[in-house]
C-alpha cells in the first residue's frame, strides 16, 4: 500500500484529496474504490490486497474524510465537488478508462459519472445503493451523522462503531477492531474521534432529510457500461424491489444479494470479494 494525494479545486479554493494505492503503479488496468458517507478508503484494504495482482487499485478518501482536507464551507460537501475531485484523480492516474466500485455514497458518485457521455468508467459495481433510497434509512443515518462523541480509548470507540455499523453484519472481533481503527483518528489532546468532518451532516440534512423522495432513475437509465449491483439482503437503503428493477432498466445490471448483511457489504469476507473479482475480471479490457 502506498499513500499519496492530489490537489483539487472547489468553489472556495483548493483542497487536498488523499488516497492509497495498491498493485503495480504501471498497470493500465485501474480500479477505483470509493467508500460510504462516513467512512474512508482504508475500508477496502482486504479487497484491494486481493485484487492487487490484477489491478492498480486506488482508494481515495473523499474530501472531509480520512486523511483528506476538511472544507471551509460545509455546503460544498456534495456530489458536484466529489465528482470533480474524482475526475482530477483519474487525470492524475493518466488513464483513459477505469473500473469503479462504490459503496453507498461512492456508488452515487460512480452512478453520476457513469451516466455522462464519454464517461471514463467502463465497468461499474454499485454496492448497496440505487436510484431510489429508503427514506426511513436516511432518517436512521441522520440520527447519528455528525453527532458522534469523542472517545477516551479505542475500546469505547469500537463499542460505538459496533452499534452504528451493526448492519455491516456479523463481523469477527478482529474485523470490528479493523473497522474502528481505520474509521477513527487520534485527537491531539488525547482520545479518539470518528475520522470525518462533522460538518458533512449539514448538506446531508438539506439534500436528503428534507426531501420527500430520492429519484435518480434518469441518471441510472443513462448508464451504458456493464454494471453489477450488490445488495445486503437486509438493507434498508437499497430495497429489494428497487434492486430488481435495476436489472431491467438502464444497464440492466447483474444483481447479487448478500445474505445476513444490511447496509452495506464491506468486503472483509472472501465470498464478498470473490463476487466483485468475478464480475470485474470478466471484462477482457
Amino acid at each position: 500500500m502506498r499513500e499519496a494525494s492530489v490537489c483539487c479545486l472547489g468553489p472556495h479554493g483548493l483542497h487536498r484529496m488523499a488516497y492509497v494505492e495498491w498493485g503495480d503503479p504501471a498497470n493500465p488496468r485501474v480500479l477505483i474504490c470509493v467508500h460510504g458517507l462516513t467512512r474512508n478508503g482504508r475500508d477496502f484494504d482486504v479487497l484491494a490486497n486481493a485484487l492487487a495482482n490484477d489491478y492498480r487499485v486506488v482508494c481515495p478518501d473523499v474530501v472531509g474524510r480520512g486523511r483528506s482536507d476538511r472544507l471551509f464551507v460545509a455546503d460544498d460537501y456534495g456530489l458536484p465537488i466529489y465528482a470533480n475531485d474524482m475526475m482530477t484523480l483519474i487525470a492524475r492516474l493518466a488513464v483513459d478508462s477505469v473500473h469503479w466500485l462504490g459503496t453507498s455514497m461512492g456508488g452515487l458518485i460512480g452512478m453520476f459519472l457513469s451516466s455522462l457521455p464519454g464517461s471514463p468508467i467502463s465497468r461499474l459495481v454499485l454496492n448497496d445503493v440505487g436510484p431510489t433510497i429508503g427514506i426511513d434509512a436516511l432518517q436512521r443515518i441522520g440520527e447519528y451523522l455528525g453527532k458522534a462523541p469523542d472517545f477516551a480509548d479505542l475500546a469505547t470507540a469500537e463499542a460505538y462503531v459496533r452499534t452504528v455499523c451493526a448492519p455491516f453484519g456479523a463481523l469477527t472481533d478482529a474485523q470490528w477492531r479493523f473497522m474502528t481503527v481505520v474509521g477513527t483518528r487520534a485527537k491531539p489532546d488525547g482520545g479518539f474521534e470518528m475520522n470525518y468532518d462533522r460538518a458533512i451532516a449539514q448538506p446531508y440534512q438539506k439534500a436528503f432529510l428534507e426531501a420527500k423522495e430520492i429519484n435518480l432513475w434518469p441518471m441510472y437509465d443513462a448508464i451504458r457500461c456493464p454494471t453489477l449491483v450488490l445488495r445486503g439482503a437486509q438493507s434498508d437503503i437499497l430495497l429489494h424491489d428497487t434492486a430488481a428493477e435495476m436489472t431491467t432498466r438502464g444497464p440492466q445490471a447483474q444483481l447479487v444479494e448478500v445474505p445476513a448483511v444490511g447496509h452495506a457489504p464491506m468486503f472483509l469476507e472472501e465470498s464478498q470479494v470473490r463476487i466483485v473479482q468475478n464480475f470485474l475480471l470478466a471484462d477482457p479490457g
